[in-house]
């Protein structure tokens, strides 16, 4: 059962608003079959704002009668109208998101199918479910000749449908402030680095809200609105977004060295690379930067309480020596925001791990679910492993603020549920 209905009237064009209304109400009767009566959402998606349930020049009876008819029949549905497809589809998606509906059918011509999931693909996630229903058009005469050819989607069409979508996104206003980058005063200028906050981004989704920089099949802000975020933090950090590299987290301590083959995953990745930007994630586990201002190397790594215990930070902290020749003197490693001992809990099993790496990093060890401090223990390990303590930052001004106590700053896991946002960590070596 969908939940709900999307009508594609996108294309449909005709010389009065008489005849507007008329075909309207033609295609929607005959069309009625179609509608779950329980969806919670009816939409007629059109490129002319011609439809006016309020005309004055209905005066004579049959026109009158259409006319009621016509608005009668409206009451169940709200117009979208736009000449632009992708801002008419992403008005749609926030319409559908603001109800929290997962479920949709889209009534469309066969002609539009492919170009309608094609707009889809784009600026929908795998969260939605989508099912297509063709367009029963029940027209005599000339009010409306609809075309029978399917049209197919070309590489050249496709780019010029990714175009329409990022010059719709670029023209959207910045939400929850002016974007701002967290830097550490240990880092020299020969890196460009920093830390995201939630602010400055389009994602308008409540937990995904603004600067969400990860998309996943599992949530709703898709790659093109995350790209676009992403943009804007290159434009503001003064990084290249075409040569920006992810993580792709694991939750253990692989490390990718750039240059080598890409691993199907990993928590971890150092470059000597001029202009490529690296980033790790983080949504209460631990985004850290690692640079090397002799040997002119960086890294990055995403360290979760599973991670920490493997000893991501180590294993980043051993492929730069071995790969860079990087002295461990020299290395600088800064630990951005992550959940704090205040929020964040473990089954007393794994925070036994905790505890016998140093009982402070561990509160109340004898309960069902004792608290743990993954930053405390973070900085145990890398000073464990040589890095000296002064090179390890991990308490400066917002850097150490919990992420979830600080639902106005950042994105938390814990705090927000399953569709939740990320910010990043990120570093890259100046050209």
């Amino acid at each position: 059962m969908a939940e709900a209905v999307l009508v594609d009237l996108f294309d449909l064009k005709v010389s009065s608003q008489e005849n507007y209304q008329q075909i309207l109400t033609k295609i929607l009767n005959a069309n009625k079959h179609h509608y779950d009566p329980k969806a919670k959402f009816l939409c007629i998606i059109c490129c002319t704002d011609s439809i006016n349930c309020e005309n004055d020049d209905y005066h004579d009876d049959d026109k009158l009668e259409t006319s009621n008819g016509f608005s009668t029949l409206f009451r169940e549905f709200e117009i979208v109208t736009n000449p632009s497809m992708a801002a008419s589809l992403y008005t749609i998606k926030q319409k559908i998101d603001e109800k929290n509906l997962n479920s949709i059918k889209v009534i469309v011509s066969i002609y539009r199918k492919m170009l309608m999931k094609a707009f889809i693909d784009q600026l929908f996630t795998d969260v939605y479910n989508f099912e297509f229903e063709d367009l029963h058009m029940t027209l005599s005469g000339d009010l409306l000749k609809e075309s029978t050819e399917t049209r197919m989607i070309t590489p050249q069409k496709l780019e010029t449908i990714q175009n329409e979508i990022e010059t719709y996104l670029r023209s959207l206003p910045t939400l929850k402030g002016e974007l701002t980058i967290i830097k550490s005063p240990l880092i020299s200028d020969i890196f460009i680095h920093g830390f995201t906050t939630r602010a400055g981004g389009i994602s308008y989704i409540p937990t995904l809200s603004s600067l969400n920089l990860f998309s996943s099949s599992k949530r709703r802000d898709p790659k093109a609105v995350v790209q676009e975020n992403l943009r804007r933090l290159g434009n503001t950090a003064g990084f290249n977004a075409e040569k920006f590299y992810r993580i792709k987290t694991d939750h253990g301590n692989d490390v990718w060295i750039m240059g080598r083959k890409e691993p199907d995953s990993y928590d971890g990745i150092i470059t000597n690379q001029r202009g490529v930007t690296i980033a790790a994630l983080g949504a209460d586990c631990i985004p850290m930067i690692f640079a090397d201002p002799v040997k002119k190397a960086c890294g990055v790594a995403h360290s979760g309480w599973k991670g920490t215990l493997l000893g991501i930070a180590r294993a980043t902290v051993n492929a730069m020596i071995a790969e860079y020749d990087s002295s461990l003197e020299d290395i600088l490693v800064i630990l951005g925001p992550s959940i704090g001992p205040c929020c964040f809990t473990l089954r007393r099993e794994s925070a036994e791990a905790f505890h016998n790496l140093n009982p402070e990093c561990v509160h109340l060890l004898d309960s069902p679910n004792p608290y743990v401090n993954i930053r405390k223990a973070t900085r145990i390990l890398l000073e464990q492993r040589g890095i000296l303590p002064q090179n390890i930052q991990d308490q400066y001004q917002d850097l150490s603020l919990c992420t979830s106590c600080h639902p106005d700053k950042f994105f938390s896991h814990v705090r927000d549920g399953l569709n939740f946002g990320t910010q990043i960590g990120f570093i890259s070596i100046r050209e």
